[in-house]
């Protein structure tokens, strides 16, 4: 028939998008009508993912707050076992109280925002799907090829461990030293605190798992 909806093809389509490098942003800046069918999520799926449980009830993330985490022991069993919860219930979690100022989070939002605004041949040069090569990766939906439906999202990212990248491999409309510097010492002791926390978790685990099966 002549007006026979042609055979949605949906790895081309992935493709087509991922070799643009200009992601979600190039589809707005090109003034899409329509949000292309790669990014449409199964009607199950959504269901699934809703932010409503099944009775009715709001689900909202876990939130760990390190208030008073080194002070007081009680207070860190108590954390533990929120960590060890939210791991194995999400997979993820919120934490808040954690000794990073605002001031910092806020420059780090905006050093983000500069890297999205600048013409696409300046972002282009740190887009990659192999993460073995930079230390700093830019991309749209780091698991494109691999999940139910894309998101619609851009990423900017680095890898913090073992070696951070040098203040000169970051994008130059993100480059702050000084920022940069005071995020990272707070940011690693962050990191540091929170792998702290789910080792012990997961030795907590460990421990009643053994009570129980002894």
């Amino acid at each position: 028939m002549a007006n026979q909806m042609p055979k949605y093809d949906r790895t081309s389509e992935l493709k087509a998008f991922d070799e643009t490098k200009a992601g979600v942003k190039g589809l707005v800046d090109a003034g899409i009508k329509q949000v292309p069918r790669i990014f449409h999520h199964p009607q199950d799926e959504m269901q699934k993912n809703s932010s409503v449980s099944d009775d009715g009830i709001p689900v909202s993330i876990p939130v760990i707050d390190l208030k008073n985490l080194k002070e007081d022991p009680g207070t860190r069993r108590k954390i533990v076992d929120k960590v060890r919860s939210a791991s194995e219930s999400w997979g993820f979690f919120q934490v808040v109280n954690h000794g990073i100022p605002v001031s910092v989070l806020e420059e780090m939002k905006d050093g983000v925002l500069r890297f999205f605004e600048q013409d696409l041949e300046a972002k282009k040069k740190f887009f990659t799907r192999d993460y073995s090569t930079k230390s700093v990766v830019y991309n749209s939906n780091f698991d494109l090829y691999s999940s139910p439906a894309a998101n619609w999202r851009d990423t900017l990212f680095s890898f913090m461990a073992p070696s951070p990248p040098m203040p000169e491999e970051l994008p130059e409309v993100s480059r702050y030293l000084i920022i940069y510097v005071t995020s990272l010492v707070e940011l690693m002791n962050l990191v540091a605190t929170v792998s702290e926390l789910l080792k012990e978790s997961n030795d907590l685990n460990m421990i009643r798992k053994c009570s129980q099966q002894c």
